[in-house]
């Protein structure tokens, strides 16, 4: 009894001390350990979902809807990148520190908005074929006096706060092949915990802790099972080998840990999300039978350890790219008059999901969006009750799937408010035509996934694109997880709107794809509040406090994948351009922004079509799979890389050749093709860009004022 009376008055001395440190005047490197993020002062924002439940939700109230009005640009820092920016920062003693795009770190005075220190790992460009959706990070993670980056291509750094010095750095991953990294890691008991993406291009996920003061590895978990008889594996992953089929572990399998984590330190519990299957299509990934364990699953491992704890599979069998790796959140909620610990889920798939967060018993699990892949969930078994036409490769046919392979949530955090108990969730309403490839045969460059993208390009036809742009929307949805149901929404006529962030002053914040930064009230969704960014937010906002003010925060940047690869909607979806900021925010600030340059538009003038219809289809079918995904649907660009109908190779056979077959753009990103095709197959791509320009040509003169 004596000791356990001493454990807690050291705990409450540790956290008395950690808030005495955590004074909002203060500015300097204040050490950060479990304590302080346990403890949870409101003027701080100690770890990228601010507790280690990942709630998002700032308890401060001086920002409220009776004062936002006044609330105003305190000051603002212009980024050396013109890239998605999709990170959350962090505030840690007057001091704010962001990771950008490419993996770079920047820490700023929170008073004067002056730059401290800025850290750049130096990515080699060339590693952006190897990522899926943009050059982005989503944040650092801090414990003691470093701060962490995951960069790109695949390093763990710890970076000095003081000094913007790196003091160790390990590679988490085997840069041959095709990894990346861009989420944020979590620190939890000294452990810094990273995964890694990759399973649109050949992957084996797993999640690794390492040890924050020296990068030693401590353990690794795996998400697939090894090729079988060459790993001595642990028993939940015997136990996931017979759910998988053929020869999975050419493609690695899949199953990437590439964002969601929570952690309950009470349980000591860490919770990650898992990944898609690599390829998507089952049927080339595992003979199309079987669960494959544990893609597109929720997995608690015992954080000390690694070890497996217990999972729950929101998609058995992924075709669709339902990946589980959406944000996780922790809370304690009243249902039917006991108290429960739960974790929340919406992922891709368009249910949202709560567990028992203790053994991983559903609870709970609705739509939040129209779906057609399932009808619902078997609350006896927790499985899909399945659509058998959603089996593509079973039909044969196409499927147009709702929600679509962007989700009807991605990775934009959501938040909690736990005076009215409601989730809100940045949602998208998208469909996506899963065509089934015939023949299909893994590469080393480009998506593997399996399934036709060229025939899903969308055709030029101005009535299909207006029907395809006006069913495409976004939405900010209020759910109430106990009686799962939506008490509020607002829509958007845009998907990919960014993640959100609850306050104690009953205000919701969210920046949209069209360029605003919103603020809206908790309980009916009212509008309250907008400022205009000049660009489309994808980030979450913090809030904080420092000399006796609240503050709000965000990162500014449109980026990611709906600024890339449908860019047939990208009129649409956000503004033509980036201006990557961090912009700060306090009540009666009075600092503005300089005037957005003009948006630039450039009638189309490509070279005649005089390629045959042969030699045009096969360039458009290697365009689709493997260039698309940066260079836009039917090769209309988004607004981040180059849109190739404009191109000036286009007119020059041996200037394609020079950036597409040998490389001499690698260090923009644009890395050489000649390992999979030859000249003559390059020169068909060119043949099928100039034919889409053409068509688009006849588009834009049909349909000129």
């Amino acid at each position: 009894m004596r000791m356990r009376v001493a454990l807690w008055a050291m705990t409450m001395g540790s956290l008395a001390l950690a808030a005495c440190s955590q004074g909002n005047g203060a500015t300097g490197v204040g050490g950060v350990d479990a304590a302080r993020i346990i403890a949870a002062a409101p003027a701080q924002w100690l770890s990228t979902g601010r507790t280690y439940d990942e709630q998002r939700f700032s308890p401060l109230t001086a920002i409220n809807q009776d004062t936002i009005g006044r609330l105003g640009l305190d000051w603002f820092a212009d980024l050396d990148t013109n890239r998605g920016q999709e990170a959350t920062p962090l505030f840690i003693d007057g001091i704010l520190y962001v990771s950008t795009a490419w993996s770079m770190v920047k820490a700023y005075d929170a008073r004067t908005g002056k730059l401290l220190w800025s850290f750049d790992p130096a990515v080699p460009r060339e590693t952006l074929v190897k990522a899926c959706c943009d050059a982005v990070n989503r944040g650092v993670a801090a414990w003691g006096d470093k701060v962490f980056v995951g960069t790109l291509d695949g390093r763990l750094i710890a970076i000095d706060r003081k000094t913007g010095k790196a003091t160790w750095s390990v590679v988490t991953l085997d840069q041959s092949k095709n990894y990346t990294i861009t989420g944020a890691p979590r620190v939890v008991n000294g452990m810094v915990i990273i995964g890694n993406g990759g399973a649109e291009f050949g992957a084996r996920g797993y999640v690794a802790a390492y040890d924050a003061d020296t990068g030693k590895e401590r353990w690794r978990f795996y998400t697939v099972p090894a090729q079988p008889g060459t790993e001595q594996e642990p028993d939940y992953l015997k136990k996931a080998a017979a759910t998988w089929h053929g020869e999975w572990w050419k493609q690695g399998g899949g199953g990437t840990v590439w964002d969601a984590m929570a952690y309950d330190p009470e349980l000591d519990l860490l919770y990650i999300g898992v990944g898609n299957g690599s390829p998507w299509n089952q049927a080339y990934r595992s003979e199309g039978k079987g669960d494959n364990l544990y893609l597109s699953s929720i997995v608690a491992v015992h954080a000390k350890t690694g070890a497996y704890a217990w999972h729950y599979q929101t998609t058995p069998g992924d075709s669709w790219d339902f990946t589980a790796t959406q944000h996780i959140m922790l809370a304690d909620l009243d249902m039917g008059g006991a108290r429960r610990k739960v974790l929340m889920q919406a992922p891709k798939n368009g249910f949202f999901y709560m567990l028992d967060r203790t053994n991983g018993k559903l609870l709970s699990a609705k739509n939040f969006v129209p779906v057609n892949w399932a009808s619902g969930i078997d609350m006896t078994t927790g499985r899909p009750i399945e659509n058998p036409e959603a089996r593509y490769y079973k039909t044969g046919k196409p499927f147009i799937g709702s929600p679509g392979a962007t989700g009807a949530h991605s990775w934009h955090p959501m938040a909690f408010d736990p005076k009215t108990s409601l989730v809100f969730i940045p949602a998208n309403l998208a469909a996506f035509p899963y065509i089934p490839e015939k023949g299909w045969k893994a590469n080393r460059l480009g998506f593997n996934v399996g399934v036709d993208i060229a025939a899903a390009a969308m055709p030029a036809d101005k009535a299909v694109r207006d029907a395809a742009m006006k069913a495409t929307t976004g939405a900010l949805i209020a759910w109430d997880p106990i009686a799962q149901k939506e008490r509020w929404r607002v829509s958007y006529t845009g998907p990919w709107n960014g993640g959100l962030l609850a306050t104690g002053g009953d205000l919701v914040f969210q920046g949209t794809a069209s360029g605003d930064f919103n603020a809206y009230a908790t309980k009916d969704g009212r509008k309250l509040w907008s400022f205009p960014a000049q660009t489309g937010i994808v980030a979450a906002p913090i809030s904080y406090e420092l000399d006796g003010q609240q503050y709000v925060a965000v990162m500014a940047g449109w980026g990611g994948v709906w600024a890339l690869a449908p860019g047939i909607l990208s009129d649409k979806s956000g503004p033509s351009r980036n201006i990557s900021r961090l912009l700060v925010f306090r009540l009666d600030g009075k600092a503005a922004l300089p005037p957005a340059p003009p948006l630039a538009t450039m009638p189309l003038d490509p070279p005649p079509s005089t390629a045959s219809a042969a030699t045009i289809a096969a360039g458009g079918a290697r365009f689709g799979r493997y260039c698309s995904t940066c260079h836009g649907d039917a090769a209309v660009g988004g607004s981040l890389v180059p849109d190739l109908r404009h191109s000036g190779t286009l007119n020059d056979a041996d200037m394609w050749k020079q950036v597409v077959h040998d490389g001499a753009l690698k260090d923009n990103g644009m890395v050489s093709f000649a390992s999979i095709f030859t000249a003559a197959e390059i020169d068909d791509i060119r043949a099928y860009v100039i034919h889409r320009a053409n068509e688009d040509k006849v588009l834009e003169n049909a349909h000129a004022d």
